[in-house]
C-alpha cells in the first residue's frame, strides 16, 4: 500500500523528531516473524523506552538525513525495523535480547555516538549494563568504604563495651555481699 505524499511527510517528520532525541538506532530485519512475536517485540520496546518503526527504507534515508545516524543510510537495505532509544544501550538490549529468543530477527547493525556499528558492535553494546545498574553499581563502589568503617568502629566500640561492663560488674558484686549481712541483722 503506497501512502500520499502528506503521509510520507508525516512519518518523515516523526522518524526526525525519534532521531533527533535518540542516542542510539539499531536495524534488524524481521523477514518470517509472526505478528504474536512482533507484537510481543513491541511491547518489551516500549517498557524499555524504544521506539521500534518498520518503515521503507527510503523514508528512513531522509529522516536521518542531517542527523548523527546518517552515517548508517549504506546499512538501510532489506525489510528493516528500526529501533531508536533515548538510552544509550536500551535500543541494542531490547533487539539482541529477542533475537537471542527468536532467529528469525536478524541483527543488521546499527549507529551510536555517530558511529556505524556492525552486528558485533551492537552486540557489545547491548552487553553493557543498563544505566540503573551502572548508577547501583557506583553507590555501591561509594558506600563500601563507609561501610566497611562502621563495621570497624561498631567493633571496636563492641570490644570496649566488654571491658567496661566487667569492672562494672565487679563493684556490684562487693556491695551485695554487704547488703545481705545487714538484712540478716535486721531479721533477727
Amino acid at each position: 500500500m503506497s501512502l500520499n505524499r502528506s503521509e510520507k511527510e508525516a512519518v518523515i517528520s516523526e522518524v526526525t523528531s525519534l532521531a533527533a532525541k535518540a542516542q542510539t538506532l539499531v536495524m534488524a530485519e524481521y523477514r518470517g516473524i509472526t505478528v504474536a512475536h512482533m507484537d510481543k517485540l513491541r511491547v518489551t520496546a516500549r517498557s524499555n523506552g524504544v521506539s521500534l518503526s518498520v518503515l521503507k527504507n527510503t523514508l528512513a534515508r531522509r529522516a536521518v538525513a542531517g542527523s548523527s545516524f546518517e552515517v548508517g543510510v549504506d546499512q538501510m537495505t532489506g525489510p528493516l525495523i528500526y529501533g531508536f532509544s533515548e538510552d544509550a544501550v536500551a535500543a541494542a538490549k531490547v533487539v539482541a535480547d529477542f533475537a537471542k529468543t527468536n532467529d528469525k530477527l536478524v541483527i543488521r547493525g546499527g549507529v551510536y555516538g555517530g558511529k556505524v556499528l556492525d552486528v558485533e558492535g551492537v552486540k557489545q553494546l547491548a552487553s553493557i549494563p543498563s544505566r540503573e545498574v551502572l548508577l547501583a553499581q557506583l553507590c555501591g563502589l561509594l558506600m563500601s568504604p563507609m561501610s566497611r568503617t562502621a563495621v570497624v568502629l561498631g567493633a571496636l566500640a563492641a570490644k570496649k563495651g566488654e571491658g567496661a561492663a566487667a569492672p562494672a560488674e565487679e563493684a556490684a558484686e562487693p556491695a551485695a555481699e554487704t547488703a545481705a549481712p545487714a538484712e540478716d541483722a535486721a531479721a533477727a
